[in-house]
Parts: C-alpha cells; sequence; structure tokens
C-alpha cells in the first residue's frame, strides 16, 4: 500500500496518542517561527503538531519515521499548517543523507521518542505487544528482513540469552532462553502469545508476581534486537549533535535505562571531551566542548501526565544545546 492511499485511510480514522512531555519537549525546543527542525521519531505526529503549530510560513519541518502507516497518519494530520514539511519513510540514524537531499546543512532543534509507539502496540498484527495474539514480527520498518520470528526460532541459546539479558536486563534470560530452545524442538514458535505462556512457564511463580509483566523484558530485548536500535541510536546522536546549529536544542526521550546511558554518556563526552591525563595543569589533546547539558539530571513526566499516561511514567527527557559549529 502507497503513501497517498494510507494518508486517504487516516483521514477516516483517529489516531489515537499522547505524545509525552508535550510541554517540556515545546519549551525545551525554543522554537523559532522561521527555523528548521526534525522529528525523527514521528509516531502519530504528537510532538510534530506542536513544532509545526509554533513555526511560521518560512520554517521548516522534517519528519522521519521507518513505519510508513505512521508516516502516513502523521503527514496526514499535519497538513493544514504552513511551515514547508518534508517527510521521509527512513530511519533517523540517516539523518545526515537526509539533510544532504533537501541540501540542508544545520537545523535549528530535533527530537527523538524512542521506543515503539502507541499506534503499534494497539495495532495487534505488528507483533509488538504481549497483551495481544499476532504474528511474531516486531518490525518498526516492514520492509526489513530480520523479523522476531527469526530471533525466536533460529537464534542459539547463547544468541538468545545475550539479547534477553542485554537488552531486557532479564534476570531469569538463561532459563527463559532454555525453554524457547526446548519448546521449538516441538514446533515453531509462531505468536506472541505462545511466546508469552514460554516465558511465563521459565519465571518461577514467586517472580512472575513481583514487579511488571513477566514478558515485558523478553518483548522489549527482542524488539530492540530486531530494529538494531541501541547501535543506530550510538550514531544517531553523535550525528545530530553535529548537524545542529550553535544554539540548537537537542531532545532526546528514552524509556529504558539501556537508551539513557547512550544518550547520557555521549552528552556528557561531548560536553566534557578533554582526554589529557588528569596530571597535566593544562589541556593539550584539543578537544573542544560543542555542547552543554541544559540539565544534568534527566527531566521527567510530572503525576499528573503519569496519571493520563501511564506510558510517560519510565520516560526520561535528556536535553543539550549546541555551543559552535564543528
Amino acid at each position: 500500500m502507497n503513501l497517498t492511499i494510507l494518508q486517504k485511510a487516516w483521514k477516516t480514522m483517529e489516531y489515537r496518542h499522547a505524545p509525552v512531555m508535550l510541554n517540556e519537549c515545546m519549551e525545551n525546543l525554543s522554537i523559532k517561527q522561521e527555523g528548521t527542525y526534525v522529528d525523527g521519531t514521528l509516531g502519530g505526529g504528537g510532538h510534530s503538531k506542536g513544532i509545526c503549530e509554533r513555526l511560521g510560513g518560512e520554517g521548516t519541518f522534517i519528519g522521519i519515521d521507518r513505519d510508513k502507516e505512521a508516516l502516513a497518519a502523521a503527514s496526514t494530520r499535519l497538513e493544514k499548517y504552513s511551515c514547508r514539511k518534508h517527510f521521509f519513510q527512513s530511519n533517523y540514524v540517516y539523518i545526515k543523507k537526509i539533510l544532504n537531499r533537501l541540501d540542508v546543512k544545520q537545523i535549528d532543534g530535533m527530537l527523538l521518542d524512542l521506543g515503539v509507539s502507541s499506534f503499534q502496540l494497539d495495532n495487534a498484527k505488528r507483533g509488538f505487544s504481549y497483551m495481544r495474539d499476532a504474528p511474531l514480527d516486531m518490525r518498526m520498518d516492514q520492509d526489513d528482513a530480520l523479523t522476531a520470528w527469526q530471533v525466536i526460532n533460529t537464534y542459539n541459546k547463547k544468541q538468545l540469552t545475550r539479547v534477553i539479558k542485554d537488552y531486557g536486563e532479564e534476570r531469569w534470560a538463561s532459563r527463559i532462553s532454555e525453554f524457547i530452545v526446548e519448546s521449538r524442538k516441538k514446533h515453531s514458535i509462531d505468536t506472541t502469545l505462545q511466546l508469552v505462556d514460554i516465558i511465563k512457564a521459565a519465571i518461577p511463580a514467586k517472580a512472575r508476581r513481583e514487579g511488571p509483566h513477566p514478558a515485558k523484558r523478553t518483548f522489549q530485548a527482542i524488539r530492540i534486537e530486531v530494529n538494531d536500535e541501541l547501535n543506530q541510536l550510538k550514531h544517531a546522536v553523535e550525528d545530530f549533535c553535529d548537524v545542529t546549529a550553535p544554539g540548537g536544542r537537542i531532545l532526546i526521550i528514552t524509556f529504558h535505562s539501556l537508551e539513557d546511558r547512550i544518550v547520557k554518556d555521549i552528552f556528557a563526552r561531548r560536553e566534557d571531551p578533554c582526554i589529557c591525563p588528569k596530571e597535566l595543569p593544562v589541556c593539550v589533546c584539543g578537544r573542544v566542548q560543542d555542547i552543554k547539558r541544559i540539565s544534568k539530571k534527566p527531566i521527567v513526566a510530572k503525576a499528573e501526565e503519569v496519571d493520563n499516561n501511564p506510558r510517560a511514567r519510565s520516560a526520561k527527557l535528556r536535553v543539550a544545546e549546541k555551543l559552535h559549529g564543528n
């Protein structure tokens, strides 16, 4: 289905998406009417709507998403705004190539809202949710080759344990992997609820009664592996810092500790890039700070927002400002 057909379909459907920390994001972007701003995770266009509302006719908005359905929904939602708009079905990791295509040298601000969108979770056929039965997919871009089915049915026990432990921070990773491998000896694991049942069987009853849904961490881990999210984030944060104009803002919302650690570490290193030995009285490495963190600690959602949008509970917003060009 092409983008035009999807856009027409979305005109008659409600896209339910509550953008996390919208007010905090708009305040920290400090949007200039004539500026150029990028939303690298367009989703349903909730944050993008806030950006476009603040841009004038001379302003430019660039929206990027891997998911063609989300792209169609957002581009339809943003049609009425007067700013120049460019939409790309792509990955935010390719920001430099996208800007080059548009002959844009620098941007005045950018936003990433990481993780799976509310729409993707609600759309059962995509296989992101452990609460709905669906084929094991989890691809943010349906044209990508690797699926959750392949990870679950072809990775060996060691590979599965690494993914579930490293990306899901799941203490029962080895046992879950063992149960997956044993189960698929009988028949392939084809659906999300089949996988949920295996995970529940692998985790002791006492542990299942504590904390979040027993499948949450494993599903997160498989999704990250399928979409190569952490490796792409590392490259993208660096590139967004490079292409932001002096005075521009870089905003990144994360939803688990691995993502947050990557953003925190890159911001900290670019704020204090010196690699000279501590005993030297002056810096001789020549590395110069090019961003400053607006807040050392991440911004979190207010209690009222968490009550209305539980997804905001684990969200952390980090903000940096570009100091000078590269």
